[in-house]
């Protein structure tokens, strides 16, 4: 499904983001990466979203070369792609539904499937009840499901989590990694980027370990090791 063949990022001659890093994702597959910050997470990450382009190597996805897709097609590529983050990035005076609907409503949906489509989202995401709810009226837990919806909302291939935990206490933590592992088992891959030890030894999935850029370690089932 997704191919990393021989990435290297460089940002100036002592900063090298990615060196040579290749790798295969499959497709319902659960991968973690791991690492220090700095060691090249978020940077992967962008790189399949093309919002950084590497020095030299390729990225397929569906074996297209992503970096040949022009500028004018890439938001229909973006599409594919969920993503969330560690701040949420939800907007403050929208409630939970009007939070996920705006996503369609820039894509142009209708009425009926807007309320169709965010109503499913926010039954799987478990915040049916909090529909009309402020991001401020939510728990730290709560805004980081809302974000999840807003980010299944266009039925993506692939959710790519930067540090979704990061804020979150350990039973809400838990409440996410459930949910991760629940939206994995409805097909969609997910790549999670983490410093969260104990998230990556509970999942017992696949572990990327990266350091100064470059994969020191890939596991089927591995733990957090630096």
């Amino acid at each position: 499904m997704i191919k990393f063949e021989n990435i290297t990022k460089i940002y100036s001659p002592n900063i090298v983001a990615l060196d040579d890093v290749s790798f295969e994702i499959e497709d319902k597959e659960f991968i973690s990466i791991v690492g220090r910050s700095g060691a090249g997470k978020t940077t992967l990450l962008k790189m399949l979203l093309v919002e950084e382009r590497p020095n030299s190597g390729k990225i397929f996805f569906d074996n297209q070369d992503i970096y040949q897709i022009k500028n004018n097609k890439l938001s229909g590529f973006r599409r594919k792609i969920g993503v969330v983050f560690q701040d949420y990035k939800l907007f403050p005076s929208k409630n939970v539904y009007d939070n996920v609907a705006y996503i369609m409503e820039v894509m142009g949906a209708e009425d009926k499937e807007i309320e169709r489509d965010v109503s499913e989202v926010l039954e799987i995401v478990g915040l049916s009840n909090r529909a009309e709810n402020l991001p401020a009226q939510l728990s730290g837990g709560e805004r980081q499901r809302a974000a999840f919806a807003r980010a299944l909302i266009h039925r993506p291939l692939v959710i790519l989590a930067d540090e979704p935990t990061g804020n979150l206490d350990p039973y809400q933590t838990q409440d996410i990694i459930q949910l991760l592992e629940k939206i994995n088992e409805l097909g969609t891959i997910i790549v999670l980027a983490t410093h969260d030890k104990s998230v990556i030894n509970t999942l017992k999935k696949r572990v990327i370990t990266l350091e100064q850029g470059k994969i020191i370690r890939d596991e089927k089932q591995g733990r957090f090791i630096l």
